[in-house]
């Protein structure tokens, strides 16, 4: 891939570190700001990855840089998607043609990459802890002169653990530095409308008695009628503006400053200067425009442009403020499990008035917005507070809504106490579909939802369903409802295939592709139709399998326990943790049924994703990896039968040649299909 060209960039091009960012005048500032903001749009139209919140964060980590010594001084960013000029600033230009790309530059900080990243912050809501504690360690070890500084966007201020730490940091009167990035979203529009300079932050008592006084003042003058009303929001508004927050911080024992314009290096710069004297924690409150200096991104209402597909096409202006023109790229002609989700619920939803739309601030990339747009009384955006959500819905289910929590499977994990505790113990009725299931690519290991079914497994009595093809996700999305205690529906980010079989319903599995009782091939969700790419394989090599599509994990249906046991081996491929998941869950039936019967079980060869980190890359170059291709899996069923042969299950039939064919990689053990019974 095409580098963007540096030479474009005059400033830009002369700086390899923070160093460099000093030894600027506010003049030569200004046009660097402009140069990130062309050589990141440039980049991400190259390579993908998020856009609009880097746009709106060039001038404060310009000035962040000028102000403070990084790496001596701790730069935090929250959440680290804002981080690209702060890696443009520290080194690290010429790996942008790599961004989010296997082997290059991470989309979020990366201790790997660079001295300058302390934290690889990818989920929102946690920086100011990390601050608390390594300021906590310098106060202690004789450090007190490094500071400790987090950029943290409004968005993050609507989770509960960020709240935690402020708390905390008043209390201990540790030295941080907070940045309050404040552009008024997260991903979309923040829930809580902390773009009114927190003005929805109305926890403090003083507020509250000032609104009083004016209300009982207005109404003792005579005739005023409705211009008493206005004259009184109006006030009200402007009595938000002074008292909230300031109040709001500094009764938490956090000094206030700003709000300021954070687009003004200069101005930034001078109010930096006065936070970094300060020897407590003080928060510098900048308002910001996401997706500033980029027309496209600066028209997306909705996301800004938060995030961006590769789009080599992408129109990049000559200077700050032209507007290029999005090219949108041919659309994959497999159907999309999110959009097939949308459709389901708003018929759910016409259908039954008490069902419920929950998010945590995402409700664009989970496919609520249809339904928002519909049902607006019925769609809550609790902000970057999944636990709240979690908890939230149970007690919805308790009181008879039947509501339904949108979540990316990598941020379930956030709140399984809640899914464990507060919706299973009780068995409240609440449908989690987790979106973005699997192993997801670009963003790497923190975003990868390979943990959502063993988590899931993990709850008694949570039905769990994973379809195989969008099709299925209508069918699954009514069975779920219509149980009587929780469910969890989990599929990927991936596009999916169509007319793997005849259509599923209830909690039943399916019969993918019959081929005898000796060999049976369970793919689980996406991994169906790479069993029956398997299948193929090994018929042309005179192996005939069956492929069961098993549609839902927990409870399995009888049907598939009985093909599995009366086999001589069963093979299980899924796209999440191998130990604690699907195959695991199965095998364990499958032992219990043998030893009632007293008789000898099938070998159940078990595949999925081993224990590790995994960095990005594309989700089906890592499968493929991880032998959980169509390839993979066929070398892993002839393998099995091998071993079957030699431990005395069924008679194995003669091995191909390319038995062992396929690339390394493999689970648990480093080769393929070495994770078995």
């Amino acid at each position: 891939m095409d580098e963007p060209v540096v030479a474009d960039y005059p400033i830009l091009g002369r700086i390899s570190s923070p160093a460099d960012v000093k030894g600027l005048d506010l003049d030569e500032c200004a046009s660097l700001a402009a140069e990130c903001r062309r050589f990141v749009v440039d980049a991400v139209s190259r390579t993908g990855g998020h856009l609009g919140s880097n746009l709106g964060a060039v001038e404060a980590t310009i000035a962040l840089h000028r102000v403070f010594d990084s790496p001596r001084d701790v730069l935090l960013f929250d959440t680290g998607h804002q981080s690209y000029v702060h890696k443009l600033l520290t080194g690290r230009q010429e790996r942008f043609a790599s961004l989010r790309q296997e082997g290059g530059l991470s989309g979020y900080p990366s201790r790997s990459e660079s001295a300058h990243d302390w934290i690889e912050n990818s989920h929102a809501s946690t920086a100011l802890s990390y601050a608390h504690g390594i300021a906590t360690a310098f106060a202690r070890t004789g450090q007190e002169k490094r500071r400790v500084v987090a950029l943290v966007g409004d968005g993050a201020l609507t989770g509960g653990m960020a709240y935690e730490a402020l708390n905390n940091l008043g209390h201990g009167e540790a030295r941080v530095c907070i940045v309050l990035n404040d552009n008024g979203r997260s991903y979309a529009p923040t829930v809580s409308k902390l773009s009114e300079s927190l003005t929805q932050l109305r926890l403090n008592p003083s507020y509250g008695a000032i609104r009083s006084k004016v209300v009982r003042a207005l109404d003792d003058i005579p005739g005023v009628g409705q211009l008493a009303g206005q004259s009184l929001r109006s006030l009200t508004s402007a009595l938000r503006e002074l008292v909230e927050p300031h109040v709001f911080f500094e009764a938490l024992g956090i000094r206030y400053l700003g709000p300021i314009d954070g687009h003004d290096v200069g101005v930034l710069e001078h109010a930096l200067e006065k936070a970094a004297r300060y020897p407590g924690p003080i928060v510098l409150h900048v308002l910001t425009r996401k997706g500033r200096g980029y027309g496209p991104a600066e028209a997306d209402e909705i996301q800004c442009l938060h995030d961006l597909k590769a789009q080599p096409n992408l129109a990049t202006p000559n200077r700050v403020g032209d507007r290029g023109a999005l090219a949108v790229g041919p659309r994959s002609t497999e159907a999309s499990y999110t959009e097939a989700f949308s459709k389901a619920l708003l018929e759910v939803g016409s259908r039954d008035p008490t069902v419920v739309a929950v998010t945590a601030a995402m409700p664009g990339p989970t496919g609520l917005l249809p339904f928002e747009a519909r049902h607006p009384e019925r769609f809550v955006d609790v902000g970057i507070a999944e636990s709240h959500a979690m908890t939230a819905a149970a007690g919805m289910a308790m009181a008879g809504l039947r509501p339904i929590v949108a979540i990316y499977s990598t941020f379930l994990s956030r709140c399984f106490d809640q899914q464990n505790l507060d919706v299973g113990l009780h068995r409240a009725p609440v449908v989690v579909c987790a979106d973005r299931a699997g192993i997801t690519g670009d963003d790497g290991p923190s975003h990868h939802g390979i943990l959502d079914m063993v988590l899931g497994l993990a709850v008694p009595g949570l039905t769990v369903l994973a379809p195989s093809e969008p099709a299925e996700l209508a069918p699954m999305l009514d069975a779920a409802l219509a149980l009587d205690g929780p469910a969890l529906i989990r599929y990927p980010k991936t596009p999916g295939p169509a007319h793997l079989g005849a259509p599923g319903h209830g909690l039943r599995a399916r019969v993918l592709r019959e081929g005898g009782d000796r060999v049976v091939l369970v793919g689980v969700g996406k991994l169906a139709k790479a069993a029956l790419d398997a299948a193929e394989i090994l018929a042309r090599e005179g192996v005939e399998v069956t492929v069961i599509d098993p549609r839902v994990v927990r409870p399995l249906d009888p049907m598939l326990v009985e093909r599995a046991a009366a086999a001589d081996l069963v093979v299980t491929a899924e796209d999440g943790l191998v130990h604690g998941g699907a195959g695991a869950y199965l095998a364990d039936q499958v032992d219990a049924r043998a030893a009632a019967e007293q008789v000898r079980g099938p070998l159940v060869v078990r595949l999925g994703v081993p224990t590790t980190f995994l960095p990005h890359g594309k989700p089906d170059v890592i499968l493929a990896r991880l032998g959980l291709d169509a390839a993979g899996i066929a070398a892993s069923t002839v393998a099995g039968l091998e071993r079957a042969g030699r431990i005395g299950i069924g008679t194995a039939r003669e091995a191909p040649e390319r038995a062992a064919a396929g690339s390394g990689g493999g689970v648990g053990s480093g080769s393929r299909g070495r994770v078995a019974r």
